[in-house]
């Protein structure tokens, strides 16, 4: 037992290692800085994870009114790629100009002021929270539907996968983006494959593709639709398409990342995302309705969706578009059909990964400006941001039990925040090249700031447009949940700011403020429960400190023993006056604060010191058998101005500091004799 505190330490320190690694030097930052083609599946799997739900969540949407609205789905997916062209084209403007890592936020802040700034700030946190609830919840989903025990126990094993990821990001961004690199590219070359062989199929061989449930019928929620209600559902359709774009704000959160030249390796990512992404989602739509696939709400497939006019039933497993599209190109249970269902369930695990990267620097970044606590600026034993890599799992675990990591629910809270920050962005970089347009005068220049004016100016327009879309048709299904947290961020930064600015405002020197002047005496007090080595050597520790005033106090709770031990006291002759403080209700604490109250109203500008004197254990469970009334009375002198609080430890046997000496005699043995300290304390 003597050992156990330093081997729960060494194992403790053990299992760190084993699982975040060996802690690396301030130094050793630039190793983790990433090459293109470790940021592109760090930073972008996000966005290309979304081709596995975006364009199924259009045909879900438009299939409320039956297959005959997937007429619409070719032109809500080419808006959809409208958007994504215009706000990459206006994030690789933003890389340019704003390379510090910042983001949206710093943008925002710069050219639209602190509250914009913040306001993006939150929309962005809340969305980092739900881009790894989501896309872990989509990933279970596509797990549970060839396991079954997966399915059966969603919640669990999705936080599970967060935990995972988690120990994953804390080993550092560059492990992390080395461990993730081949699932995300072997994601990227399936799915371009496959939009590439069936493509080839269908306009080459002219061969029919047929997905699995191309000859269901969809029984309409909502027939006879007047022309707003049919638009509404076409919008409808259209934001949720839009949850294609979450994840491209995540470079420009992450240029630091990157390997210099920063800026033009960060745009250069940007667009290889950008083109990848557009390629996979435009491709599997086409694909989609070329096969004939239908897909239905999934609350509602047991009944609404027909095969051979009869509802497929409670036991019909809806199969993702990926996969249907897979099938019709390759065939069912074929490798390449294997294949891609299986790195699409990866990917979407993985997508969470570009959470893990943004929302820590994010947080850093935040807690540098002093609108979150200062210990999300601080990096880990392996370089990350651990700290925020922690807060953000555990968000999203939070919301994964919630919500029973249900991916139709976790939708309805996405993108609202994603847009917000989209939106301010653009906004504000539209005030950032006018405003430097008015101080250049180079023509080449002045043509180039004035094409990316126009570039972040239409990306501002659509994104808000989007996001008015967003809004109106999430609200009632979630998204209001989103419009309450964002302001509750925002708030609680603020507050958090505020408390900063009153503490760097009273702890500023000043005028008043005399760094010669001195308390004019130390009345010194030793606090004492009965006589013994501890006792001894506050007593010794508090006369060597050399106090004006030095004196012993103790409480008389019973009348006996502080009898006693004022017998004892002048038996033993410590030349330290012993003051008994009488508490007829028992109490320890209130009658010293009281005394200590005192002593402070007489001499206002006298310090008092207080010594206590504690044991220092080696054992977790000792620590619930002593100290508890010192750490009680401490933590009320705290709040005493002009009160100084000095802890006098007495190591037991059990703590480390005796390891390896003698133990000490046993009861009933032969008595030690009194150490040199002892005596000379006894001795006065």
């Amino acid at each position: 037992m003597r050992l156990a505190s330093r081997n729960v330490a060494k194992v403790t320190d053990l299992v760190k290692r084993l699982l975040v690694g060996r802690a690396l030097r301030s130094g050793q930052l630039h190793e983790q800085l990433l090459p293109k083609r470790i940021a592109l599946p760090v930073f972008a799997s996000d966005a290309l994870s979304s081709v596995a739900y975006a364009p199924q969540e259009i045909l879900v949407i438009l299939s409320l009114a039956g297959v005959s609205f997937y007429t619409y789905s070719p032109w809500v997916a080419l808006a959809v790629v409208v958007v994504m062209l215009t706000v990459v084209a206006s994030y690789r403007q933003n890389v340019h100009a704003y390379p510090s890592g910042g983001g949206d936020y710093e943008v925002a802040t710069t050219n639209l002021g602190k509250n914009a700034g913040l306001t993006v700030a939150s929309a962005l946190m809340v969305d980092y929270v739900l881009t790894v609830a989501v896309s872990v919840a989509n990933g279970v989903d596509y797990v549970g539907a060839t396991i079954p025990f997966v399915a059966q126990h969603k919640p669990a094993i999705a936080v599970a996968v967060v935990v995972f990821l988690t120990v994953v990001n804390l080993r550092g961004i560059r492990e992390s983006g080395l461990a993730f690199a081949i699932p995300t590219y072997a994601f990227m070359v399936s799915t371009i494959g496959l939009v590439l062989w069936g493509g080839f199929r269908l306009l080459v061989l002219g061969d029919d593709l047929t997905a699995p449930s191309a000859g269901f019928e969809i029984v309409p929620e909502q027939s006879n639709l007047t022309s707003f209600a049919a638009a509404f559902l076409i919008l409808r359709a259209f934001s949720s398409g839009c949850a294609a774009l979450t994840g491209v704000e995540a470079i420009s959160n992450g240029v630091p990342a990157f390997r210099k030249p920063k800026s033009k390796n960060a745009a250069t990512t940007l667009l290889m995302m950008g083109l990848v992404a557009i390629t996979m989602f435009g491709g599997i739509i086409a694909l989609g309705l070329a096969s004939g696939v239908k897909v239905a709400e999934p609350s509602v497939v047991a009944t609404d969706l027909l095969k051979n006019g009869q509802p497929v039933g409670p036991g019909y497993y809806q199969q993702p578009i990926i996969s249907q599209v897979a099938d019709a190109v390759f065939g069912g249970g074929s490798f390449m059909f294997v294949l891609i269902s299986a790195v699409t369930a990866l990917i979407l695990f993985l997508a969470a990964n570009t959470a893990f990267n943004g929302f820590p620097v994010l947080g850093s970044i935040l807690a540098q400006d002093r609108y979150l606590p200062r210990q999300l600026h601080t990096r880990g034993d392996r370089l990350a941001f651990s700290n925020g890599i922690v807060i953000l799992a555990a968000g999203a675990c939070l919301l994964l039990w919630g919500f029973n990591a249900d991916v139709s629910r976790l939708l309805n809270l996405y993108i609202v925040g994603v847009f917000v920050s989209f939106t301010l962005s653009q906004t504000g970089m539209v005030i950032h090249w006018t405003r430097h347009l008015k101080t250049e005068t180079d023509p080449k220049v002045r043509f180039q700031m004035m094409r990316s004016r126009v570039i972040n100016f239409f990306g501002g327009v659509m994104t808000a447009i989007v996001l008015v879309v967003v809004l109106i048709t999430k609200f009632a299904v979630g998204a209001w949940i989103v419009c309450i947290a964002m302001p509750v961020l925002f708030l609680m930064m603020k507050g958090i700011r505020r408390h900063y600015d009153n503490v760097a405002a009273e702890l500023a020197l000043d005028k008043e403020y005399d760094e010669s002047m001195l308390p004019s005496r130390n009345h010194a007090i030793v606090l004492v429960s009965k006589l013994h080595k501890p006792t001894m050597r506050a007593l010794a520790y508090a006369r060597a400190t050399r106090p004006s005033k030095l004196e012993a106090v103790t409480v008389g709770v019973e009348g006996e023993e502080a009898r006693k031990l004022q017998e004892e006291w002048e038996r033993l002759g410590i030349p330290v006056p012993l003051k008994m403080l009488d508490s007829p209700y028992r109490e320890i604490t209130q009658p010293i604060l009281d005394y200590v109250k005192t002593l402070r109203r007489r001499s206002p500008r006298d310090v008092v010191t207080v010594f206590i004197p504690e044991y220092v254990v080696g054992r977790w469970w000792e620590h619930l058998l002593h100290n508890q009334s010192a750490l009680r009375l401490k933590a009320r002198l705290l709040f005493k101005p002009g009160v100084m609080v000095t802890s006098v430890p007495w190591q037991l046997h059990s703590s480390d500091r005796l390891l390896g000496r003698r133990e000490p005699a046993a009861p009933g043995s032969v008595r030690r004799p009194l150490s040199r300290e002892d005596e000379q304390i006894k001795a006065g």
